[in-house]
């Protein structure tokens, strides 16, 4: 049976709304090419609208409608729309499924962590009450300081296509638990479920302007809501020249970012390995998601000893991948999101000096069979840009101190994986790895408690964890003179 897209508007103070150009944006099935619905194109204009109505949310009643409410009420709501989502748990990952192409148990598996994330943030909601005033030891008796935190306003958060409703949660989530209003923008590629969320807050009886969701084209409304002079931070997801503009834009307000951008991670398989777990997690780095993930493991660098034998294995389990359509049952690898990135991803492979494993097109959609590169120099396009699709690249290493110095050969810096059954060698190359997450005898696992985010290109700025929830606090320092002596830096005037 075919799965209804909901026809949605602009969300904007609560109501649904109409784009002011009164503009919409094709939504199509990248398994069938089909268009199967539409969104609406916010532009300028309507970021205008959006950031006015989180501007006032954010002072109505002085703040005592949301910024500063106790935690416990912004809880309140962010465990409602939990167990919304919840409740909406196979809709929802449906239509996350025909949306970006994702399989549909990753998508189910997305939804679970949807959940999970606003549960989490608001424990640290109600959390935040009982660290205000928190004490600041001094040097000097004849005062007293303490801390508070306070939302930093209001926030913008432009999310990408790979883990739609997920990534948006990442933001939403901490954003809110900190009494913060925002405004979301989701990439114009996969806004379905995202708009959903809308409707899920509008049943939770989200405060209005609290939530603003404005799909629609980057340059068109990303843009003018990143260079918004009444918006207080920036929070983005996505390509490294973007995360770039987005910097500009908000170094002419002299505002806050923070940044998860691409990646070009390494995985270091060690000869001491069982080579089929091994195999799995080294697939399972690369071409979950569709291999369209940031933190993809898609630079094998893997011991001359094993080399080949640790290929051959690769390509076993990589030909035992089911493709197909996301719905079926079983699938594991679905069709990459559009058809700009199906061909971005086949010129990578086209341009790669030696191609191991083959790549399909079916009749209809954005499918690829994974590919599995050998004999890639560091030089080549493949080893040092990012793809974003089913694309492994290899290279041997003889060392431990070649290893990690391939390993660190990326302008990127998000993650790293060492598959070894030597853990102090493992402790060694954790602490040489220069990226902001290691993975040990595994690739990809994350959890909202755990902090993600990267060095160098891969951007600044922690996400999850209680780290998120600090993106959008302001920390103040209140100090309070408790002597009842005058100061007694300047002669008193005379009394006379």
């Amino acid at each position: 049976m075919a799965i209804r897209v909901p026809s949605r508007l602009l969300f904007i103070d609560g109501e649904w709304m109409e784009p002011v150009l009164k503009r919409r944006i094709p939504i199509v099935n990248p398994s069938s090419e089909e268009t199967i619905g539409h969104i609406p194109a916010a532009t300028a204009e309507d970021v205008e609208i959006a950031v006015g109505a989180a501007r006032r949310a954010l002072t109505r009643n002085k703040g005592s409608d949301w910024a500063s409410a106790s935690g416990a009420v912004r809880a309140k709501y962010l465990r409602a729309i939990a167990a919304k989502i919840t409740e909406r748990k196979s809709e929802l990952a449906k239509l996350e499924a025909i949306d970006c192409g994702k399989p549909l148990e990753e998508a189910a598996w997305d939804m679970d962590d949807v959940a999970g994330c606003f549960e989490y943030y608001a424990d640290l909601a109600e959390g935040l009450d009982a660290k205000q005033k928190a004490p600041v030891s001094l040097p000097m008796e004849s005062f007293k300081s303490y801390v508070l935190k306070e939302p930093i306003g209001v926030v913008a958060l432009i999310t990408p296509w790979n883990y739609p409703l997920l990534m948006a949660t990442w933001k939403v989530a901490p954003a809110l638990a900190a009494g913060c209003t925002a405004i979301l923008k989701p990439s114009e590629l996969a806004s379905v479920t995202c708009l959903e969320l809308a409707e899920v807050c509008r049943e939770v009886g989200l405060p209005p302007g609290v939530l603003n969701i404005l799909t629609g084209l980057g340059p068109e409304a990303g843009a003018p809501l990143a260079s918004h002079p009444q918006v207080d931070k920036i929070a983005f997801t996505g390509s490294s020249a973007t995360g770039s503009k987005i910097m500009a834009a908000a170094a002419q307000h002299i505002k806050p970012v923070s940044l998860e951008l691409g990646g070009k991670s390494p995985i270091v398989v060690f000869e001491d390995v069982d080579l089929d777990k091994a195999a799995e997690w080294t697939i399972f780095g690369c071409f979950w998601t569709n291999g369209q993930i940031c933190s993809a493991t898609s630079r094998l660098i893997v011991h001359e000893s094993i080399a080949a034998q640790f290929i051959e294995k690769l390509v076993q389990w990589s030909k035992n991948i089911k493709i197909s359509d996301p719905l079926e049952e079983g699938c594991r690898l679905g069709p990459v999101v559009s058809g700009g990135q199906y061909e971005k991803i086949l010129k990578f492979i086209s341009t790669a000096k030696s191609e191991g494993g083959n790549y399909f097109h079916l009749k209809k959609g954005f499918f690829l069979e994974p590919a599995i590169i050998t004999d890639v120099t560091t030089s080549m396009q493949i080893w040092r840009e990012e793809v974003f699709g089913p694309v492994l690249c290899i290279k041997t290493f003889g060392t431990e101190d070649e290893a990690i110095e391939l390993a660190n050969d990326t302008h990127y810096g998000l993650g790293a994986a060492v598959l070894s059954d030597d853990l102090e060698r493992c402790e060694r190359l954790t602490k040489a790895f220069q990226a902001g997450i290691v993975w040990i005898n595994c690739s990809q696992p994350c959890f909202c408690q755990a902090p993600w985010g990267g060095n160098k290109r891969s951007g600044f700025g922690r996400e999850l964890g209680e780290w998120g929830m600090d993106n959008y606090l302001s920390v103040k320092q209140v100090t309070q003179y408790i002597s009842s002596d005058p100061w007694g830096w300047y002669t008193a005037p005379s009394k006379l």
